[in-house]
């Protein structure tokens, strides 16, 4: 069932919404009622004051983050409130913002919206109907190609009155399509007029949000400061929230300039994305004095999904005996431990680090119903626990055997081709020097198995061109997916999508199974539907051995200034920088 918020009656389906219900979920209930005075992982008492100061690498040419064209600038998020604001310990879960209320009928066919008359604009000015309709307008034909595709799903926009705007959709529309409208951002109208839209700015924006601009440096620095008159201060789903008194991004023009910078004290807060500098980096006087802290901090959001993907439109790659053979030549261990210093873990599913990840039991009841249909095209593996791959000289023996068994063979040290004597040989694309470590780590395993391996890295044009054609035998990338999967899902893994370039479906998947399964993740109406469709796919994913899964963190590795303080609840999708505060008494 859809929620509103407070009790409404929906003008389309008749249905009265329970009273209880406070936010608007993709999936299940949401979790705070019209009572809650906080979030979870807010703290209400935190101190106001201070200053953060973060590092941007590279430039930008813009203050407005909806265009195309120019590079935005770091924390313009901070500027803009939406109709309804996401909270990070619930998937996919909006709560009143802009929006005082909506109406959504059981088939999600339009949302009405209902504004909050408390809600203005920076300068004073209410925010209305007409500036929701301005956005609305403005983004479909000018916004980020991924807001024109959701806003030309919209069929009529109707103003009802000065705050109370309902938007129908029409063909091609999804259960998703009214969760995105609510997270619309509200442009003035007034400021936005006479202007283009589609083009780079360093005008300063009238906008509704808890900080303004009041510095811009271009390319290399950006000033916010708390809007002391904020209209939304007081509502729920924002106390204890923006605590900061000034937010700073200074600009590097790399990494490791930037590095350099926290370790003087040049910055407040670091996230490190480089497990050797975490590892060894941060072997600073500072930390040893307790002056910054390091912290793993826990999340529950799906990690990347980072992998050597078989391209399985070629051969011989459509053999999955020959895919697994390759999978068994990764000495994971050793890489994790030598590149990664032994903070990773091994990826076992394609969503790694979330409850959608399917476990290494049998399937449960919900799964088997799911799959039983399916059993005589599924391996048996779908339906029993998982049992780890051989390691060693095992996981060798087994990979030769494999590749005997698809008529592969060894003659003078080389494999080739039982029928034809070709070499067994395929060329690794690369997107950056980063990974060519780990990629000739794997050739070496390969090369003990008779088969050439060249490894090309390419630049990020040359590389996107052919990731978008589909034109490699493997390469080195990702997949990742948020805590409510979609109908992204079949672009992910659909046979429709694997013969459409610039789609997402690396590996070419073409199974009627996956097929069937991602449209159950796409039509499920509740948490369960959702989180078991999920677990069943990356089943039937995972059996296919489409990649070879390589690493990630599950956690995100933070390092602070000790005066700057978080709450002791970390939220399902992980550190949230606004609920953050400084103990320091450091004026800005």
């Amino acid at each position: 069932m859809v929620m509103a918020f407070f009790l409404t009656v929906s003008s389309v389906s008749g249905a009265v919404w329970a009273e209880e219900y406070y936010g608007l979920a993709m999936h299940g209930t949401p979790k705070y009622g019209p009572d809650a005075t906080h979030l979870d992982y807010a703290n209400p008492d935190a101190p106001k004051g201070g200053t953060l100061t973060q590092a941007a690498i590279g430039s930008f040419d813009s203050l407005n983050p909806y265009a195309i064209k120019g590079t935005a600038a770091q924390g313009l998020a901070f500027v803009h409130d939406r109709l309804m604001a996401r909270v990070w310990d619930e998937a996919f879960t909006l709560y009143p913002l802009i929006a005082e209320k909506v109406d959504v009928p059981e088939d999600r066919s339009s949302i009405t919206i209902y504004l909050n008359k408390a809600a203005k604009f920076q300068d004073g000015t209410p925010i209305t109907a007409d500036d929701v309709i301005f956005t609305f307008e403005t983004l479909r034909d000018h916004g980020r190609p991924n807001m024109r595709r959701v806003y030309k799903l919209v069929k009529t926009v109707d103003r009802i009155d000065a705050h109370t705007i309902k938007f129908a959709f029409g063909e091609g529309y999804d259960r998703e399509t009214m969760m995105i409208i609510a997270m619309m951002p509200v442009l003035s109208k007034a400021w936005w007029s006479g202007r283009s839209f589609d083009s780079a700015t360093l005008d300063i924006p009238v906008a509704s949000g808890p900080y303004k601009i009041t510095s811009v440096e271009p390319g290399r620095k950006i000033v916010y400061e708390r809007d002391p008159n904020y209209w939304g201060a007081n509502l729920p789903v924002n106390v204890g929230h923006y605590n900061f008194d000034r937010i700073v991004f200074d600009y590097y023009r790399d990494d490791s300039v930037a590095f350099e910078s926290f370790k003087s004290g040049g910055m407040d807060l670091r996230r490190e994305w480089d497990a050797g500098k975490w590892a060894k980096g941060y072997d600073i006087p500072a930390v040893t004095r307790g002056e910054i802290v390091k912290e793993a901090l826990p999340h529950g959001r799906p990690d990347r999904t980072n992998a050597l993907i078989f391209n399985t439109r070629k051969a011989p790659f459509d053999d999955i005996r020959v895919r697994e053979a390759l999978s068994l030549s990764l000495d994971a261990p050793w890489i994790n431990q030598n590149m990664f210093h032994g903070l990773y873990k091994r990826i076992d599913s394609y969503y790694p680090n979330a409850e959608l990840a399917a476990p290494n039991t049998a399937p449960d009841a919900a799964e088997l119903a799911l799959l039983e249909p399916h059993r005589a095209q599924l391996r048996a593996s779908v339906f029993e626990a998982d049992t780890p791959d051989p390691t060693g000289r095992d996981a060798m023996l087994r990979a030769d055997t494999l590749l005997k068994e698809a008529g592969w063979i060894v003659k003078d040290g080389v494999r080739v081709n039982e029928k034809t004597g070709a070499p067994f040989t395929f060329e690794i694309m690369l997107s950056s020097p980063d990974d060519e470590k780990l990629a000739l780590s794997f050739t070496r395993g390969l090369k003990r198995l008779g088969i050439d391996v060249r490894v090309r890295v390419l630049d990020s044009a040359a590389f996107l061109g052919r990731l978008n054609e589909y034109d490699y035998d493997m390469v080195l990338y990702f997949w990742l997916s948020t805590l409510s999967p979609g109908s992204e899902q079949i672009l992910y893994w659909g046979c429709e999508a694997a013969k459409q370039p610039a789609r997402w479906n690396y590996a070419g998947i073409c199974d009627p199974v996956v097929d069937a399964l991602s449209m159950q993740i796409a039509a499920a109406k509740d948490r369960d539907g959702l989180v078991t469709a999920a677990r069943a796919l990356d089943r039937v994913l995972m059996s296919g051995r489409y990649m070879i899964p390589l690493f990630h963190p599950g956690a995100d590795f933070v390092a602070r200034r000790a005066s700057l303080k978080h709450p002791e609840t970390m939220p399902l999708y992980g550190m949230v920088l606004e609920t953050w505060w400084d103990e320091s008494g450091k004026t800005p």
